[in-house]
């Protein structure tokens, strides 16, 4: 079924090429041409036509704007992607791409169009980052427009988006650390910023924790999911990666402090009466459902920070302190990263490459002393190597 000339007249032919089913239908699609000439003149068209489909180069017109076809690629994302990378996609088709190429028939849209839109976004005072994030939603979609035989081509293929800058990881130091602790001891949710500070959780992590999670005895939390919010609505996801799934200890002070704020949740409990929500947070609000971190963030955060002197610090930038400062004590990447869930030690080392040079002056240093050559008047390579291999 690749191929059929039909005669339709005198000197008159009709070349279809099947095309596939339908992906969403079933139904069986063709291309039809019409030919008016010889026999020979169709079979040229025929034997082109099976060229271009299969080199992909060969599809159906179609009059679908890319707004419509973004609105079918988002329906059939549904069924694939998590609620909250759905709703990623489509902010940010919907705010910075639609308004400008929706009207566009799928077909017409050429790579000067898209690299027109990244230059308009970027006059408007776009950072590059939301312009790569605009880049990766449409790339998205025209890819699948083209598995669905819409385009014969992404004419995005040969586009880079703008290069964004990377951005500087921010870490307390560890007097900047001790302050912030100091101050939060006076913040209604301090349990939790000792948390996040000791264990490198994410703020979704902690926030999704339950009691059930604790083993207080052995000083032990468990990561079994994550709160996610998608407008006014939450709920509770797993772990994307097996290594996410992970236990982390706890020291003896944070699990006294957890039993002391146990019983501070029954008392909570008891004063909301029928209106308590019991899904066993270990960080609750005032009714039992999941704590909003941009509340925690104007309401307790800020305050926290100001009392610290501490400025320019996010939430999410705990774990990155908690990662920063257990690499300068020169505890092995590999630990690090089983305690942050990464999926591997390299992702760890790249995030947090700027504490890599504190540490190679610090080997600089321990094996310019095992030489002699340290300027602390010569150390005996031999003793300091026994008294090493000793301990």
């Amino acid at each position: 079924m690749a191929g059929q000339i039909r005669r339709r007249g005198d000197r008159t032919w009709l070349v279809r090429v099947y095309l596939g089913r339908h992906p969403a239908t079933g139904a069986r699609r063709w291309l039809s041409k019409t030919v008016h000439g010889t026999r020979r003149d169709a079979e040229v068209l025929l034997h082109r036509l099976l060229r271009d489909r299969d080199l992909g180069a060969l599809t159906i017109p179609s009059a679908v704007t890319l707004a419509e076809f973004v609105d079918r690629w988002l329906e059939d994302a549904s069924h694939r992607v998590r609620p909250q990378t759905l709703d990623w996609y489509a902010s940010r088709l919907r705010r910075w791409v639609l308004p400008v190429l929706g009207t566009r028939r799928l077909p017409d849209l050429t790579a000067l169009d898209v690299q027109e839109l990244y230059r308009g976004l970027l006059a408007r005072g776009l950072s590059p980052t939301v312009v790569r994030h605009v880049h990766t939603c449409l790339k998205a979609v025209l890819r699948q427009a083209v598995k669905w035989s819409l385009l014969p081509r992404d004419p995005m293929s040969q586009l880079k988006p703008p290069r964004a800058a990377r951005r500087e990881v921010r870490a307390l130091s560890p007097e900047e650390a001790r302050r912030f602790l100091e101050a939060a001891k006076q913040d209604s949710a301090w349990p939790l910023w000792w948390l996040l500070l000791e264990t490198g959780m994410r703020p979704s992590e902690a926030l999704a924790l339950r009691w059930e999670d604790v083993d207080l005895a052995a000083r032990v939390v468990r990561v079994r999911r994550s709160l996610v919010r998608v407008g006014r609505t939450f709920r509770f996801e797993e772990p994307k990666t097996s290594k996410a799934r992970r236990s982390v200890p706890i020291s003896e002070g944070l699990a006294r402090e957890l039993v002391e704020h146990r019983r501070r949740i029954d008392t909570l409990r008891e004063r909301a009466g029928d209106l308590w929500e019991e899904l066993g947070l270990v960080f609750p609000s005032e009714v039992g459902r999941p704590l909003r971190l941009e509340n925690l963030r104007s309401r307790n955060f800020t305050r926290i920070l100001n009392r610290a002197g501490i400025s320019g610090l996010r939430i999410y930038d705990l774990r990155h302190t908690s990662a920063s400062l257990l690499l300068l004590t020169e505890e092995h990447p590999k630990v690090v990263a089983e305690r942050l869930g990464h999926a591997t030690v390299h992702m760890t080392l790249d995030t947090y490459s700027h504490v890599l040079p504190t540490l190679q002056r610090r080997a600089t240093e321990r094996i310019a002393r095992l030489l002699g050559a340290g300027g602390d008047g010569g150390a005996d390579p031999a003793g300091e190597a026994g008294s090493s291999s000793a301990g």
